[in-house]
């Protein structure tokens, strides 16, 4: 519908000599103001030179489509659409029958897409970051592939590095205390009790027989057994990958001696303090940074250019990276890099995601990895549930810092967004699974509730919302929408008798209820929610 005002009103436009004007339709909150509306005018006011209602009366005119039932000009210009409810119950065999299609389409024309999100270093157990940054990059693969993108969900898997040596020294010191040799836990090594499991894993296979000269047998028990766990834990979050890079295997594939010596062609390579620096304050970064350490040890910036020639290289046009807040200086670093090694670095967009806040009972729970002290994704899906993660890491823009109160998430009340909507789905379920056999109709004529208008309004707009969910990258608008369908089909069962004596009233109301069915099922599948038949 928005798209059909848009170009109604580009037309219009156009015969008033304006050419490619931006328009922007809004749905009103309060339906006293329309359907749809514009601001149009008033932003037509500088250049026309002219009164903003003027204007608005101008563009509406000759306006005469059998669809709007009225248009009104509000306020200081506001043009208001009204839609004609019969346009509306039009749209009920369309849903019917494109069922869990209903909402899709294809404006991505089959354009290669690259979302790697998570990617945590297989040091330690899944956190609550990672949980946010999960739910995000899996809506919005599930969208983007719902309007026709061929999008590939990717896991970077560093699987070499300091990091990883690291974890190794951790398991390794764990190992030896348990064969009853003294040693120190290294001061920057991995605490949590994940380490002491793993030590005893090796300890299972190689008794006493090892020493610190065995230091890779424990880095690979601890990247395989930490990789397993992040996997399962991600699948019971449910989320699954298309491709799993290693980053040893970028080792191998683009030489990272050669990725220097690409950059010191194109004259963005120094060496000063026994170091060699990238001088990437040429093209987009404030300052300069090292590649190789006086050790000639690289860091870990020159395996991520790699990774991301790789991910060209392989012929996405849209590469899509999920990082946490702490990384915003990295994106100029980044997209610098590939500048330098004459790779387009418009094809890649990063995502930062702010801090999430666990609440539990009224306090603010901790998380520090060193520590120990984690709240897990696995204690918090095992707590509250798939449904109420997914649903409230999904439930707010990604810049925006946010607070996930487990009490709340795990009430069976109205105040639960999550179980409001469920509940909404819930109670459809319960009406049609006693309708087994609903007759299609091809005439709503009895039904003239305001209440039924709006549900069925809100669930003509579910196409456009998806629409702008995907060109925006932003899946909490589908969040958003589905809370106020839940909204609006409540006060429509609420105060409408959906079931009644009237076998050929009651026919069409199923009828409705079976739409906001689809429409709640597809919305809810776009965010990871798998609403429940019963609750």
């Amino acid at each position: 519908m928005k798209e059909k005002l848009i170009e109604l009103l580009g037309n219009q436009l156009r015969k008033m000599a304006i050419e490619n004007p931006t328009i922007t339709i809004e749905i009103p909150k309060n339906k006293e103001n329309g359907d749809f509306s514009t601001n149009i005018a008033m932003q037509l006011t500088k250049q026309l030179q002219k009164n903003p209602r003027d204007i608005a009366s101008e563009i509406i005119q000759d306006i005469n489509e059998p669809w709007i039932e009225k248009i009104d000009i509000a306020g200081p210009g506001f043009i208001n659409f009204y839609v004609k409810s019969d346009y509306l119950f039009l749209n009920i065999p369309n849903v019917l029958s494109q069922n869990e299609l209903y909402g899709a389409c294809n404006i991505g024309h089959g354009q290669k897409v690259n979302i790697e999100f998570v990617s945590a270093n297989p040091t330690g157990i899944l956190h609550i970051g990672n949980a946010r940054g999960g739910a995000y990059g899996d809506s919005l693969a599930r969208i983007m592939r719902f309007c026709g993108y061929d999008v590939t969900k990717e896991y970077y898997l560093n699987d070499a590095g300091n990091q990883i040596n690291k974890l190794g020294r951790s398991i390794l010191s764990r190992y030896l205390t348990k064969i009853g040799i003294e040693n120190e836990f290294p001061e920057d090594g991995y605490p949590g009790k994940e380490i002491d499991t793993i030590a005893d894993l090796v300890y299972d296979d190689y008794k006493d027989t090892l020493d610190k000269d065995n230091l890779d047998i424990f880095k690979k028990y601890g990247v395989d057994y930490l990789t397993k766990q992040i996997m399962n834990d991600l699948k019971n979050y449910r989320i699954t990958y298309d491709v799993v890079t290693s980053e040893k295997s970028i080792y191998q594939k683009y030489p990272l001696k050669d990725v220097i010596a690409k950059m010191a062609d194109n004259g963005y390579i120094y060496n000063q303090d026994g170091a060699t620096w990238f001088a990437s304050s040429k093209i987009y970064d404030d300052k300069d940074h090292v590649l190789v350490k006086e050790d000639g040890s690289y860091t870990y910036l020159v395996p991520d250019i790699a990774y991301h020639m790789d991910k060209i290289d392989r012929g996405f046009k849209k590469i899509i990276d999920v990082l946490g807040t702490d990384h915003h200086g990295y994106v100029s670093r980044l997209k610098s890099a590939l500048k330098a090694v004459n790779y387009d670095d418009s094809l890649l967009s990063v995502k930062l995601l702010q801090l999430v806040r666990i609440v539990k009972n009224g306090q603010v729970a901790s998380m520090h990895k060193r520590s120990g002290n984690v709240v897990t994704l696995h204690d918090l899906v095992d707590e509250v549930g798939v449904n109420a993660a997914r649903y409230y890491f999904s439930k707010y823009s990604l810049d925006t810092q946010m607070d996930f109160d487990i009490e709340l998430a795990k009430s069976k009340s109205n105040d639960n967004p999550v179980y409001y909507v469920c509940y909404a789905y819930a109670r459809i379920c319960s009406i049609l699974n006693k309708y087994p056999k609903i007759k299609k109709c091809d005439n709503f004529n009895l039904i003239t509730e305001e209440e039924a208008y709006n549900v069925l309004a809100s669930i003509y707009n579910f196409p456009e919302i998806v629409k702008s969910a995907c060109q925006k990258q932003m899946p909490h608008v589908i969040t958003n929408y589905v809370y106020e369908l839940a909204s609006i089909f409540h006060t429509y069962y609420e105060k409408c008798r959906v079931i009644s004596e009237d076998e050929e009233k009651t026919m069409q109301n199923l009828n409705i209820l079976a739409c906001v069915k689809i429409t709640l099922r597809n919305a809810l599948d776009l965010i990871g929610v798998v609403p429940e038949e019963r609750m």
